[in-house]
């Protein structure tokens, strides 16, 4: 009779631990829906200068995609960088916010792609 006992409050019992996930998750959504302008802006501003700069430091300075990363600014480490070496570009992304492609055209250096913003 015990164990059936404890079992039914098992059962019945409301589970924490996932009620309180998705209280955080709410949380974090609605703060990420408050902020979302400015974070589309930050995203948008460190995609395309990291694109330029990273670019420049590829296809000018000649030095390898791995070692221009050390030239992000602080607080854009969550930026990726991707290159085509065929096209001589650098493609920058900020997750889920925005992206950048800055290309190399001689005479001109690196030159960011346009984009709708």
């Amino acid at each position: 009779m015990a164990k059936t006992l404890s079992s039914a409050r098992t059962r019945g019992a409301p589970r924490w631990g996932l009620w309180l996930l998705a209280i955080i998750a709410l949380i974090i959504g609605v703060v990420v829906w408050i902020f979302r302008e400015p974070i589309q802006g930050y995203g948008s501003i460190a995609s395309a200068y990291s694109a330029r700069v990273a670019c420049s430091c590829r296809f000018v300075a000649g030095r390898e995609l791995k070692d221009c990363a050390k030239d992000k600014l602080a607080g854009m480490e969550v930026v990726t960088l991707m290159e085509d070496v065929e096209t001589k570009s650098v493609t920058a992304r900020f997750p889920l916010v925005a992206s950048a492609t800055a290309t190399y055209r001689k005479g001109y250096g690196c030159v960011l792609e346009p984009w709708e913003g």
